[in-house]
């Protein structure tokens, strides 16, 4: 079972929907998380530890995360998928490019 964690910054669109597309997979398990913590799911270091490998929607998303929650990722795969925080939440052109960019870690 593989297990994958999806961060942006405020977990609203991009890695809900990641969550909710892996989610469906065969033999995986998806959370998503934000790095704000003043939105309803901060990302924590419980779930980065669960997490076989991390991924962020933007390479700022990774500079963040390495220098608030370094000591949490020691050892794992921090992946950017570079894509920008212009799609709506289930938007098909934003559920290609994620099975694209994902599919070949699972």
């Amino acid at each position: 079972m593989k297990r994958l964690l999806f961060i942006c910054s405020k977990n609203q669109l991009r890695s809900p929907t990641a969550e909710a597309i892996f989610a469906e997979y065969p033999d995986v398990d998806a959370l998503s998380a934000g790095l704000n913590k003043d939105f309803p799911t901060p990302v924590t270091p419980d779930e980065l530890q669960w997490a076989d490998i991390i991924f962020v929607m933007e390479k700022a998303h990774k500079t963040r995360l390495r220098g608030h929650c370094s000591r949490w990722l020691k050892d794992k795969r921090v992946i950017s998928l570079d894509i920008p925080d212009k799609y709506e939440f289930m938007d098909s052109e934003l559920v290609q490019l994620l099975e694209r960019k994902v599919s070949g870690w699972i």
